[in-house]
This record gives structure tokens, C-alpha cells and sequence, in this order.
């Protein structure tokens, strides 16, 4: 534990909203029987990814703790590529089937459950 009583790898975070907001926010999570850190540490994972996607953006890659979490995110992101490509597959009308756009689909998949694979494989 560090000197804030968190372990290493916590950061304590304070904000402060307007009195409304936070006993909304309260509210919406003790509806949805989440915490309210949470719930904030989530949208501070996503805001990060969103961050992550724009140019210029280099993440610290220098521990294997950080590398192991960026191939965790890219493998995250590969399998919802994946399940979407699989849903427009399995949405292709049985006129269709057999097509091109059916073909392109499969090979898409098989592509990403490949770098799936070898990225499972990599950690």
C-alpha cells in the first residue's frame, strides 16, 4: 500500500460537482448496484481508449504490466470487430450466401480469430 492506503497500482481521484449532479449520480448507481468509483473508473477507461484512438496519442508501453493491458485492449477491440462481422454474417439474406459480401465476411473472421490467436498466445 502506498502512502494514501491504496494499493500500487490505485490512484485516488477527487472531483467535484454540483450538489444535484452528484446525488443524481448517486441515484443512477445505487439503481444500477454499482459504485460510484465504478462507474467513474469505467467512463475514465473508455475516455482513455477514445483518447487513445486519436493521432499523436502514445501510450507508456515501458513496463509489461502496461504492455500486457494494451494487448488485453487490442484483443478486447478485435473480438467486438469480430461478433459485429459475425451478426452481418449471420444478417446475409440465403439469396445471398455463397456471394461476395458472404465470402469477404468469412475470410474476416477467420482473419481475426488468427490475430486473436496469436495475440492470446503473445501473453
Amino acid at each position: 500500500m502506498n502512502k494514501d492506503g491504496y494499493a500500487g497500482n490505485h490512484k485516488q481521484v477527487k472531483v467535484s460537482v454540483k450538489t444535484d449532479t452528484a446525488m443524481a449520480f448517486k441515484k443512477a448507481c445505487e439503481s444500477q448496484g454499482i459504485s460510484m468509483a465504478f462507474a467513474i473508473s469505467q467512463f475514465m477507461e473508455r475516455f482513455c481508449g477514445a483518447a487513445a484512438s486519436k493521432p499523436g496519442y502514445s501510450p507508456d508501453l515501458s513496463t509489461r504490466r502496461q504492455r500486457r493491458a494494451a494487448v488485453a485492449s487490442i484483443i478486447s477491440q478485435l473480438e467486438r470487430v469480430r461478433d459485429n462481422e459475425e451478426r452481418y454474417l449471420e444478417n446475409i439474406p440465403v439469396n445471398l450466401q455463397g456471394g461476395t459480401a458472404f465470402d469477404n465476411a468469412e475470410q474476416c473472421i477467420s482473419s481475426l480469430e488468427e490475430a486473436l490467436d496469436l495475440l492470446a498466445s503473445a501473453y
